[in-house]
């Protein structure tokens, strides 16, 4: 059985016992988490669609750790004019042991 769920902009496809990276999210380590927005249920033959989302169906998970993305380089560079710009970035994100898939 695995679902397809949508959170921060993104869809992910799960399954019980998955470990997902998502963006960071309003809860603290050891906190569970309800993601409602199920696009699709499948479970063997039987697969639910939502139109959007699928009607009750939600994911539940609990949060394994909160952290941040290695460093990249944003570089804005433009010829001719001597503009140069570096910046750095690190995206934070949110690990989330998914528990269960309820359809």
């Amino acid at each position: 059985m695995y679902a397809i769920i949508k959170t921060g902009g993104k869809q992910y496809k799960v399954a019980e016992g998955d470990v997902i990276t998502v963006e960071k999210l309003a809860a603290g380590e050891g906190e569970a988490v309800v993601f409602d927005q199920v696009l699709t249920v499948v479970n063997d033959a039987d697969v639910k669609i939502g139109t959007p989302v699928v009607e009750g169906a939600k994911v539940t998970g609990k949060v394994e750790a909160q952290g941040k993305d290695k460093k990249i380089l944003v570089f804005k560079y433009k010829a001719k004019s001597n503009y140069r710009k570096r910046q750095g970035h690190r995206q934070p994100f949110t690990k989330v042991v998914i528990e269960k898939i309820e359809a």
